[in-house]
């Protein structure tokens, strides 16, 4: 019925997305997909045809899947060389390649998961749509969507991994530190983030603080067995959350000059075509070639280490420089405090001169005041005296006074009986 089922994964449901979007708008476009895997830091096309096998000598199941180089394209990002693109007209034909090429990925049975992804993988798909101009031109625009499918960090002794199940394990966890250290760095904005540590990271470039829109889906078990795991998961995400990027504009190009390049396309295959039918090409023995590859692998390696070391001297570089240019700060700082305390020291000397000179002004005062006092205890002390003698002499004459009183009322009595008497007599002899 064409309907998808309820246990879809995010890889149909996008497809079929994006094909009612395009139905619904009634584009003209064209769609090619392309499907990889990066195993033990080789690339596979996942897409790219079985070579057949001979009885007499059988090759073994991993040689089947030939590895792809991974090449930069001088614009700061990198490129596939080699990677087979599938033409598709519908959803169904994803759907198919999809199942061919998920059939070709690496799994293995652990003791925590009974099919597990020993590899990460990227589904690409890229659209052309031609759309026409205010001036009737036909217009190119791409866009294209990346459906990355990342191995989940594995615990080797729980897992039960051994042998190459553990290297596996192993070159899974190291590219996802590495990812993770490349996360750290975009969050933290360093100076040097390591894209080249691992081919995961050079490939996801334009996701992780490149020009693209990226949404991340954290896979977790509600298990309290993988608690530990669940809780790194999530913090992963977290991090990963933090990182700013920079989306760009679909890229639209003129039909004439899509044509044009597809043309120059079709000369370059023409003329190997012609060179191979008419064998006027280059031939060389094939332990040359093996030779040549063997010198050119090398070669790579030893440009690919030059490029690490390169970047390391880099990083070392920016490292020491952000540590002389923080040394200069801290320099700069110290001697703004030094000239702060400078000045601190010389106000505070002055202040000291000051107090100084107040403190001998006080201590002049002091003894002024105190020869004052003394001189004011001394004629208190004389004044007290006074007093005192001042107090005996009224005490005396108090005492003079009242004596005088006494003689005065004593008198004034004798002349009262004198009265009496006086007046006794008077009355006797007038009687």
């Amino acid at each position: 019925s064409g309907e998808l089922p309820t246990d879809a994964g995010v890889i149909p449901r996008s497809v079929r997305q994006i094909f009612d979007i395009l139905e619904a708008q009634c584009a003209e476009y064209s769609m090619k997909v392309t499907f990889l895997e990066l195993y033990n830091e080789e690339i596979t096309d996942l897409l790219a045809p079985d070579e057949p096998r001979f009885p007499v000598l059988p090759v073994p199941e991993d040689k089947n899947k030939k590895p792809i180089a991974l090449m930069e394209d001088g614009k700061g990002g990198v490129f596939v060389r080699g990677l087979e693109e599938e033409v598709v007209y519908s959803a169904g034909e994803i759907y198919k390649i999809l199942d061919k090429g998920s059939a070709k990925r690496r799994t293995a049975e652990t003791l925590l998961n009974k099919q597990s992804s020993r590899s990460h993988s990227i589904f690409s798909i890229t659209i052309h749509i031609k759309e026409l101009t205010h001036e009737s031109e036909e217009m190119i625009k791409i866009g294209k969507l990346n459906l990355v499918d990342l191995a989940g960090s594995e615990n080797i002794s729980r897992s039960g991994a051994r042998d190459g199940r553990a290297r596996e394990a192993g070159e899974i966890n190291k590219s996802l530190l590495t990812l993770g250290r490349v996360i750290n760095a975009l969050v933290e904005h360093s100076g040097h983030v390591p894209y080249r540590d691992s081919k995961l990271t050079r490939l996801l470039r334009d996701s992780l603080g490149g020009k693209t829109k990226t949404c991340i889906i954290a896979t977790i078990s509600p298990s309290v067995y993988c608690l530990e795991e669940t809780l790194s998961t999530l913090d992963y995400a977290h991090r990963a959350k933090n990182i700013r990027n920079k989306p760009e504009v679909n890229q639209k190009m003129m039909k004439s000059a899509v044509i044009k390049d597809l043309y120059s396309e079709i000369d370059r295959l023409k003329q190997e075509v012609f060179a191979a039918r008419e064998k006027n090409g280059i031939y060389i023995p094939r332990e040359r070639y093996l030779q040549e590859e063997a010198e050119k692998k090398a070669m790579t390696e030893k440009i690919e280490k030059l490029g690490v070391d390169l970047e390391a001297r880099d990083k070392q570089l920016v490292e020491l420089k952000e540590l002389y240019d923080a040394q200069m700060l801290l320099s700069a700082e110290l001697g703004e405090k030094l000239e702060k305390t400078q000045k601190d020291l010389e106000d505070t000397r002055h202040a000291l001169h000051d107090l100084e000179e107040k403190y001998s002004e006080a201590k002049s005062t002091i003894k002024e005041k105190e020869f004052v006092i003394f001189n004011l205890q001394n004629s208190e002390k004389s004044l007290v005296d006074c007093a005192y003698n001042l107090r005996a002499e009224l005490e005396n004459a108090a005492a003079d006074v009242s004596g005088l009183f006494s003689k005065i009322g004593l008198a004034s009595q004798l002349d009262h009986l004198y009265f009496v008497m006086d007046r006794f007599h008077f009355n006797g002899h007038c009687s």
